[in-house]
């Protein structure tokens, strides 16, 4: 068992009770994806209907601890809760928008902890979206790493019409520029 398991399963069972559509995007994700790394906290994204997003976090607050004071004026101000499991390992949940969300959480895969236990993880290839969009230097060593391992299983068809909709729609070229590049690099490894 990883030591990341009980974490991410706890996270789950929120998530599940609530019903709450999510899935787990960030380093946990890269774990699995790509280069294994250390990760200091769960990122995912949830999609929470806008109409009840004020209850939503409210409901997650009171199966979560805050991590910050003002946690619920943060998340309807950012739409990021940040909160910690009942161990104190820090989550940081983005609460997603109808659209491209709405995709990623369509396309995450089942990822079994245990027999009889599994978490939603973000495909390949929105890992790379949301690693892309970020562009720190740590996201694009991820990129590189999910290249790297996945190479032609990626569906770059779907990478590119996504990195490209959202350089547009932010007017930021290096979206795309961040994915071409290391994909030219690490594809053929």
């Amino acid at each position: 068992m990883n030591i990341i398991d009980p974490v991410v399963w706890e996270i789950h069972q929120v998530l599940t009770q609530l019903k709450l559509p999510y899935a787990i995007i960030g380093g946990i994700a890269v774990q699995y994806w790509g280069e294994p790394r250390f990760t200091k906290d769960v990122d995912l994204t949830v999609l929470a209907p806008l109409e009840s997003f004020p209850k939503t976090v409210e409901l997650l607050l009171m199966q979560l601890s805050p991590r910050i004071d003002d946690a619920f004026e943060f998340a309807l101000r950012h739409r990021v809760l940040l909160v910690q499991t009942s161990s104190g390992y820090p989550v940081d949940i983005s609460f997603g928008l109808p659209g491209y969300e709405e995709e990623v959480i369509r396309r995450a895969i089942d990822h079994k902890l245990s027999p009889r236990k599994s978490v939603k993880l973000c495909s390949a290839e929105d890992l790379i979206i949301h690693k892309a969009i970020a562009g720190r230097v740590q996201d694009i060593l991820d990129i590189q790493g999910v290249i790297a391992r996945q190479g032609e299983r990626l569906d770059t068809a779907y990478v590119r019409q996504w990195v490209s909709t959202f350089a547009e729609l932010l007017e930021n070229s290096e979206f795309s520029q961040r994915f071409e590049e290391a994909w030219r690099k690490y594809q053929s490894r």
